[in-house]
């Protein structure tokens, strides 16, 4: 009877240890791909922000693609809030890669604003 007593109290303790483990690990797989998509949304519009004064620089105010592109961020950022529970983890996903993508085309043309300002083709 002890013998049995002891074992099942160890094995709540195994149990309760390891629901901490994972409980400490790590966040959901939804909570961390909408924290994902946050982030890649964030670090966009800063560059979005950057870009707009770079681009404003060399073309002015009435040539500005930026404006567009932060419509479109706006865009993003709204259908995440109205989506984002009901929202499949492939969604989340392909959301922050057309984030990340439009990172990085806009990366490509802030580099190519800075190579025509050095007068390099």
């Amino acid at each position: 009877m002890k013998t049995t007593l002891l074992l099942l109290l160890l094995a709540l303790i195994a149990s309760l240890a390891w629901l901490a483990w994972r409980r400490l690990r790590g966040e959901h797989p939804r909570a961390r791909a909408i924290r994902e998509v946050l982030d890649a949304a964030d670090a966009l519009e800063a560059r979005l922000r950057v870009a707009r004064g770079e681009i404003e620089a060399v073309a002015g105010d009435h040539e500005n693609p930026v404006q567009g592109a932060m419509r479109d961020l706006l865009r993003q950022r709204l259908w995440l809030r109205d989506h984002a529970a009901d929202a499949s983890l492939d969604q989340l996903r392909s959301v922050r890669g057309s984030l990340d993508a439009a990172r990085g085309s806009l990366e490509q043309q802030l580099a190519r604003i800075d190579r025509a300002r050095a007068g390099k083709p």
